[in-house]
């Protein structure tokens, strides 16, 4: 009796186990390969509190990526106007509509699943459906936009629609099955074959979502389950260098056949791929096997993510455990910029030195990797001068800035600290005066303490100046008051375990910045067409050539003020990099206001 109890609990056990265990075999996960070489999904469906704070960070983003879109299809309008118009018709759709209003017109189910993925290198998009008749409405209206029907086609009883490119080699395809939309980008000559992987009618042996891939990866890296992402390189770099994959062939030989149209040579010679490549490129990705990414924290107000780039034990073993003397390296100041960089010079030349004999004691084969043996040979003998004791005992950087302004046709004006890790600042405090004569002046121990700069100095910033030196680093300071904080700059933690960069901005600063990068957009292009007017009478620049600068410098405007708005909902963004056993690890903090 009580084997048989002990038996039914345990069939009882079972079912509830298989029960929880439970998969829907129609999730789009289930249609991805298990050897996909890149994939982006969800896991799990959002909260309503997640989605709302992920849809807002999209509407945020959204009228930049628009502009870019608006200037990729005035690119594309003279070699493929076709294509230009279709992507106009979905730009207009996304124009002027949140995120959740365009899915809403579109059918689409925004508290569903979705996944994209490679077969092969083809990129397939599957996303759930709440409303089939208004997603073939909104087909009805990108084709209205665009001025014709999709061709109408279909292969083993499914149906889809296609828009081929003309200049590229390649096909959209859109369909809609089951309840999924799926969008797709094949060679325009696709075989039958991977048409139907694509649509999802022949199913992959093994799928990711059988064998728990992203989920056991979610969990090792503390991504939350809304958007995870890998690239698997030891596939996508071979599939690349074998130059047998069917999209690669397309875009190959269609930018051959423009290549051979220019210059006569023969398509075949332009289109061949040597055996080397396909080794090349496993020998590469060998060295960063993989890269991940996800969410680990999402709400109203923060927006973290984290990046994992896996590297070979040799790599990482060097870094993993070295602990860079750089002063605010571990640590955090109130600056509304602070930025700390390592760089240990020694460690680093001992490094590339060593990746370079090995490239020059095996070349890299393939021609399209040529650039990459030169870079390697013109690297040694940069890796040597860095043995002058002056670089050779450089540590690090750590700007911090307290304000900022910028100046119309001029330098920025500023306040703040710079210090320069060394192993021997003293060193470098003497190389600085042999170089500048008015540092002869100054007087500095290394203590700490703060003494202002001479005269001369000084007045090339406009307002104090400062110097400063401890046994770790030589610091500046620059603006009233300055010299204040340089003590507790000098004093602050050295850098943790394998870690790389720290950094802290404030929203009003990233403004600044963006605003510094537009008034020098501006000014090159006021200096461009300066030079156009003066050149107008010797040249014969086409009125579409002058109607094509203007939409792009419409275009750039409209981007700043995109980058603008977007950094004035910003209180903070925090990012760090470090190397551990596993490879490089990159997160980033971004407070919102």
């Amino acid at each position: 009796m009580r084997s048989t109890t002990r038996y039914i609990a345990l069939g009882l056990a079972g079912l509830l186990l298989a029960a929880c265990h439970h998969k829907d075999k129609d999730a789009p996960l289930a249609f991805v390969p298990a050897d996909t070489p890149y994939v982006l999904a969800n896991l799990d469906v959002m909260d309503d509190d997640t989605r709302q704070a992920l849809l807002a960070q999209a509407d945020q983003q959204l009228p930049l990526q628009l502009q870019q879109l608006k200037s990729t299809a005035d690119d594309m309008a003279d070699k493929d106007p076709d294509s230009a118009r279709l992507l106009r018709a979905i730009i207009k759709e996304l124009d002027g509509k949140s995120i959740a209003s365009f899915a809403q017109n579109a059918g689409l189910n925004i508290k569903g699943r979705s996944a994209l993925y490679g077969v092969g290198l083809s990129p397939v998009l599957r996303f759930e459906l709440n409303d089939v008749k208004a997603f073939e409405a909104f087909v009805a209206r990108l084709e209205t936009a665009y001025g014709k029907k999709l061709d109408g086609l279909s292969v083993g009883g499914q149906s889809y629609r296609r828009h081929i490119a003309a200049d590229s080699g390649v096909q959209l395809i859109l369909a809609v099955v089951g309840k999924q939309a799926v969008a797709a980008m094949l060679p325009a000559d696709a075989s039958e074959s991977l048409l139907r992987q694509a649509l999802g009618l022949d199913r992959p042996d093994k799928n990711i979502q059988d064998d728990d891939r992203l989920t056991d990866l979610s969990k090792a890296k503390g991504y939350q389950p809304w958007a995870v992402g890998q690239v698997d390189l030891t596939r996508l770099l071979p599939l690349i260098g074998s130059g047998k994959d069917p999209l690669f062939v397309a875009l190959l030989r269609a930018r051959a056949q423009a290549e051979s149209a220019k210059t006569g040579e023969p398509i075949t010679n332009l289109t061949q791929v040597p055996a080397s490549c396909e080794a090349d490129a496993t020998r590469i990705a060998a060295r960063i096997p993989s890269a991940s990414f996800g969410y680990t924290k999402l709400d109203a107000k923060h927006q973290e993510l984290r990046w994992d780039i896996s590297l070979a034990s040799d790599i990482s073993s060097v870094f993993a455990d070295l602990k860079v003397p750089l002063p605010g390296l571990g640590g955090s100041s109130e600056a509304p910029l602070d930025l700390s960089l390592a760089l240990p010079v020694e460690k680093l030349r001992t490094f590339w030195t060593a990746q370079a004999d090995a490239v020059a004691d095996k070349p890299f084969g393939c021609p399209a990797l040529s650039d990459l043996n030169d870079t390697f040979v013109k690297l040694s003998p940069v890796l040597q001068r860095t043995q002058i004791p002056q670089l050779n005992q450089l540590q690090g950087l750590n700007l911090m800035l307290d304000s900022f302004q910028p100046a119309a046709g001029g330098l920025p004006r500023l306040s703040g600290r710079l210090l320069i890790g060394s192993s021997k600042p003293a060193d470098l405090l003497g190389t600085g005066q042999l170089m500048l004569p008015g540092l002869a002046q100054l007087k500095l121990t290394d203590d700490g303490k703060p003494v202002a700069l001479p005269p001369s100095l000084s007045k090339m910033f406009g307002q104090p100046a400062f110097g400063a030196m401890n046994d770790k680093a030589l610091a500046l300071a620059i603006g009233a008051g300055q010299d204040t904080k340089l003590g507790d700059s000098l004093n602050a933690p050295t850098g943790n375990a394998g870690q790389l960069l720290r950094l802290h901005v404030t929203g009003d600063m990233y403004r600044h910045w963006v605003e510094l990068m537009e008034a020098r957009a501006d000014a090159m292009a006021a200096a461009s067409n300066a030079l156009d007017d003066d050149l107008q009478d010797t040249t014969n620049e086409s009125a579409e050539d002058k109607a094509a600068a203007l939409v792009a410098a419409a275009h750039s405007k409209a981007q700043f003020e995109a980058m603008k708005a977007q950094a004035s909902r910003i209180e903070s963004i925090n990012s760090e990099a470090h190397i551990d056993d596993s490879g490089l690890v990159i997160t980033s903090q971004t407070l919102l206001k």
